[in-house]
């Protein structure tokens, strides 16, 4: 499920998972401490889940290798904290193997999961390029993220202005 900052990718996947019994959520970005304005997105998603959902707030790939439905939201935040666990925003030495390796993982993790598995990732390659090295890195990452895992997805989703469309 692709689409630009509040295109309404979110509200589209879970509607597509909305009906399963077994939906675990996952959500790759906890509320950031003294962030209150991410601490107001975190719980409006959260708002929005249905009770029976089971949430699970991790970084770690292994995390979708279960049965059942998976909804991830999102890979955006998901690469992300990769980067910073790596310490790639720091050029860290060895920092970029590291990404490269996790990002390997992360990608392996979703072939091989036997769950239903529906992701929300941002498609940030239709802006401007980014000014910093640090934002042109970010962008090229989730790219390829996002290239990676659509190539394995049996279907592909792109929300514009609360429009799904299906791309395959």
């Amino acid at each position: 499920m692709l689409g630009g900052s509040r295109s309404g990718k979110s509200a589209h996947a879970e509607s597509l998972v909305a009906g399963r019994a077994d939906v675990v959520y996952l959500a790759t970005s906890a509320p950031a401490p003294g962030d209150e304005e991410w601490a107001r997105r975190v719980a409006e998603h959260r708002a929005r889940r249905p009770a029976g959902w089971a949430t699970l707030e991790t970084t770690a790939p292994s995390d979708l290798l279960r049965g059942g439905t998976v909804l991830v939201d999102s890979v955006t935040t998901w690469v992300a904290a990769l980067m910073d666990e790596t310490g790639v925003w720091t050029d860290e030495p060895g920092a970029l193997d590291r990404l490269a390796g996790r990002v390997d993982a992360l990608v392996n993790a979703w072939a091989m999961t036997p769950a239903h598995v529906v992701a929300v990732s941002d498609e940030v390659g239709l802006g401007v390029v980014p000014e910093s090295r640090a934002g042109r890195l970010f962008r090229d990452t989730l790219g390829e993220v996002n290239q990676r895992l659509a190539g394995t997805a049996d279907e592909v989703w792109f929300v514009v202005a609360g429009l799904p469309q299906r791309l395959r």
